[in-house]
């Protein structure tokens, strides 16, 4: 009879491995400002991208692996990769991926923190790109790990690192294409990129909403001049712009007002939001730093779960041609520009909807100004297949052995474009997407953080799913 998982082992294991060698080395990784190259043109130059690669490629080969092969993959002119392939006991295949690439620092960080300092406070580590999402790899090996460990089967396993994620995953295709041959086709697919609801179970994630967005300038005056001697004659360039983005969004209540940007949500994405709303309550919202007396958009649970994941948001995340406050004269400025990033339905085409997007603003600009939108970015969204009978039973098993509660299931309001992509190229793929972005941990953000229990569990959860999948794989159920 095929050795089965013992639960206590592992937890013990990944316990200890965590401990010993996992937090220490992500306290090194945290140190470096490996920023994505949205943030760094300069990253090949900077060699900060190098540096995070080598860290997590050492820690690999490293480890008492049978059979393992770790590679960097560098394609001319993109960000590397690391590809790493263990041998089963099966020809079948689990890939599982990650990305080690980096938000930029942003403001705000308590003073004893910052996005380059690693913290450990309590469970807690603090500081860049920790928890998104540069566990992934030690997770995804401690879980196999531990299977080796207790001489427990499974199949074949890739595990693929990107490193330019927070980027749109741009230089990824690239790299599937290249490595199709060595990648083969899996069954199971593994992101933990994801987040969570809470820290009291696995979390499934369902869909993933896409992404477009870009750079909108209004220029009205070839150089700035006197706001006193020409307001009231040249209209200012941030009116113009307000009431460009007043045909994309209602500024009262937030709402997208063109149809062609929403998507009929699934009746079944719409029963386990409002379960996710039963389980998290107030934690819908809570868990976001919102200031003193400020409320959500919407006193609906349920609803506001659903605008997260399956309605379209703008936010806007950066202005130019405006000038500090303490060297801001009586100037009528010759433009405003604004940073533009607008989440899309899961299942609708980013690329399509940017599109429209540059149509929509720049039509027909009042007073003949010039009106531009450079689309910068386009990932599409994703939905998850139905889970197999295997898969659902395992996760939900899973999660009551690590956790102490069933498996709950959330869309996410974030994007990850390499789902989309592999569930193009791997159709009949099951996926496991989940994460450690729980409440507070603050991704992208002022001080983020790892839930180092959640990172323990969730590699034995992953443990627990892989060992399954194999056994799932002999009676032909995988």
């Amino acid at each position: 009879m095929t050795q089965r998982v013992d639960p206590h082992a592992l937890r013990g294991f990944v316990g200890d491995l965590w401990d010993s060698r996992i937090v220490p080395a992500l306290t090194q990784y945290i140190k470096i400002p490996n920023k994505s190259p949205l943030f760094d043109a300069q990253w090949a130059e900077h060699g900060y991208m190098d540096a995070a690669v080598d860290l997590l490629a050492s820690w690999a080969k490293a480890q008492p692996m049978a059979g393992m092969r770790v590679d960097v993959v560098r394609l001319p002119g993109r960000t590397p990769l690391i590809f790493v392939e263990i041998p089963g006991q099966s020809t079948d295949t689990v890939l599982l991926y990650g990305h080690l690439d980096k938000q930029p620092e942003m403001t705000g960080w308590s003073a004893h923190l910052g996005p380059w300092k690693p913290v450990l406070e309590g469970d807690k580590l603090y500081g860049r790109g920790g928890a998104d999402d540069g566990y992934a790899l030690f997770g995804s090996l401690a879980a196999i790990l531990a299977l080796q460990a207790q001489d427990v089967p499974h199949a074949r396993c890739v595990v693929m690192i990107e490193a330019c994620e927070e980027s749109g995953s741009y230089d990824l295709p690239y790299y599937v294409d290249h490595l199709a041959a060595r990648i083969g086709q899996p069954s199971l697919i593994v992101c933990l990129d994801s987040g969570c609801g809470n820290y009291d179970q696995l979390w499934l994630t369902t869909s993933r909403r896409g992404l477009t967005g870009g750079n909108l300038r209004v220029k009205v005056l070839e150089e700035g001049v006197h706001s006193g001697d020409a307001s009231g004659i040249v209209a200012s360039s941030f009116r113009i712009l307000r009431q460009a983005l007043s045909r994309l969004e209602d500024e009262t209540t937030g709402r997208i007002k063109p149809r062609e940007l929403y998507a009929d949500i699934p009746a079944l994405r719409v029963q386990q939001a409002k379960r996710t709303a039963e389980i998290l309550g107030d934690g819908v919202y809570a868990k976001f730093p919102m200031v003193t007396g400020m409320r959500p958009m919407n006193e609906d649970l349920a609803e506001l779960v659903l605008d997260r994941t399956w309605r379209p948001a703008l936010s806007i995340t950066g202005i130019g041609g405006i000038p500090p406050l303490d060297s801001a004269g009586n100037v009528l400025r010759p433009y405003t520009a604004a940073k533009l990033s607008l989440r899309v339905p899961p299942t609708l085409d980013a690329m399509r909807c940017g599109e429209f997007l540059k149509h929509l603003l720049e039509e027909n600009p009042p007073y003949g100004a010039q009106v531009t939108f450079d689309v910068e970015k386009a990932g599409n969204g994703w939905e998850a297949p139905a889970l197999a009978p295997w898969l659902e039973q395992a996760v939900d098993a899973a999660s009551r052995q690590f956790f102490g509660a069933p498996v709950a299931y959330n869309g996410e309001g974030g994007s990850i474009p390499f789902m989309g992509m592999l569930g193009e190229k791997f159709p009949g793929a099951q996926f496991l997407i989940t994460g450690v972005l729980g409440p507070h941990s603050n991704a992208h953000g002022p001080n983020e953080f790892l839930h180092i229990p959640t990172g323990k569990r969730m590699s034995m959860c992953v443990a627990h799913v892989v060992a399954e999948h194999f056994h799932a794989g002999n009676k032909g159920l995988a």
